[in-house]
């Protein structure tokens, strides 16, 4: 595989690359017919990105050598976010950039090319790998919004940079909320601000939702797609369904697609939340999580049950046939984030993470079984 950017394209797909850097810690890069496609997904499968370059995005684009298989790889984001590092130096100094597949070698070549001839060549080793790829249909999705990307970018730019997610939902006279989510703890006598913003109905290019509609997701995975499609000047369309389904966030060009798919917070029931003038429903958790240290932001969300469906694919083999998938709360064979701790009188169980990933890359966590053994001797008091 050999491809070579030029222009404004290099700061372009090393935007791309810092967008799909605020998702996961490994890049799946796969040359393919239609264009080059990176791919990345979180540690709890919870979060996928796709950004697939068009040939016509190249000035030079050649999938695989006459003869030879498409090869894939998949790196590590530290190594390959590296190279497009300083977005300011790509657009003054580099003219072109060169990115070459050497299977032999098994090393990912990047070549800037900047200007009074300086070459900078960067070497990344790479592991062969299995395709990624996130089951998923926007055509099935009810609610649909569309809106320039500046729109969104400057209704979240209030939001606090901790804040972890955030609540997108339909208020009266069909205007779109913003509204940052807090959990709500009973025992807390402590009321956390909440910021909320407000666009109107003529802002959206397209707005298919009804009034009370609402989701609520992880806003740094949003933050990196509405910064990519911010300085593309692209729009951006929500397609969604019910909490706890996946929302999918997508940018169309004819040069590039960008499709995102995040988990969203699942809800017992919905009560209604006094929002001023728009009167959203937020969703209520269902279960409290104990306070142990999680690995993914999303580990921190009150989750009951969410899952998105991926799959993988080797070679030339077709999809594989997918299970029925049941949403509702209950006991689930799928792995879990980390094993239930002991319970308490009087504490609501731990949340589950159930996410379903054909072929996973990782192998699954099993659970030690029965009780754990006891490491420390009895003290000299003691019978």
């Amino acid at each position: 595989m050999k491809c070579l950017v030029t222009g404004g394209n290099v700061k372009v797909l090393g935007k791309a690359v810092h967008s799909l850097s605020r998702i996961g810690d490994e890049l799946y890069l796969e040359p393919l017919e239609d264009g080059l496609s990176l791919r990345t997904v979180n540690s709890s499968r919870s979060a996928y990105a796709c950004f697939l370059f068009a040939p016509l995005f190249f000035q030079q684009y050649q999938a695989a050598t006459p003869g030879q298989d498409l090869l894939r790889c998949k790196i590590l984001m530290k190594s390959f976010l590296s190279v497009f590092r300083s977005l300011a130096m790509l657009e003054k100094t580099v003219e072109k950039c060169c990115i070459s597949l050497n299977g032999r070698s098994s090393r990912l070549v990047v070549q800037l090319h900047c200007k009074y001839g300086v070459r900078k060549t960067h070497n990344l080793s790479f592991q062969d790998c299995e395709s990624l790829q996130a089951v998923f249909d926007p055509s099935s999705c009810p609610h649909v919004l569309r809106a320039p990307a500046r729109i969104l970018g400057e209704a979240i730019l209030p939001f606090p940079p901790t804040l972890a997610e955030v609540t997108l939902g339909i208020g009266r006279g069909h205007r779109v909320i913003l509204r940052s989510y807090q959990e709500e703890e009973a025992d807390s006598t402590v009321k956390a601000m909440v910021t909320e913003m407000s666009i109107g109905e003529e802002d959206f290019q397209q707005l298919q939702a009804p009034v009370g509609a609402a989701i609520t997701f992880c806003l740094r995975e949003f933050r990196g797609l509405l910064s990519f499609a911010e300085s593309a000047h692209l729009p951006l369309s929500i397609h969604f369904d019910a909490p706890g389904r996946p929302a999918i966030f997508i940018i169309e060009d004819s040069l590039l697609d960008g499709h995102f798919v995040l988990a969203t917070l699942s809800e017992a029931d919905l009560h209604s939340q006094d929002m001023g003038s728009s009167e959203l429903h937020r969703p209520v958790p269902q279960l409290q999580a104990p306070s142990t240290p999680h690995v993914d932001d999303f580990a921190n969300d009150d989750i009951d049950s969410y899952m998105i469906a991926m799959e993988t694919t080797v070679g030339s083999e077709g999809p594989r046939a997918l299970p029925s998938i049941s949403l509702s709360p209950g006991p689930c064979s799928e792995e879990e984030d980390e094993a239930e701790p002991s319970t308490v009188p009087g504490t609501p169980p731990p949340k589950k993470f159930r996410s379903l990933f054909f072929g996973s890359i990782l192998a699954p966590i099993q659970s030690p079984q029965g009780p754990s053994p006891v490491l420390a001797a009895d003290s000299d008091g003691e019978g």
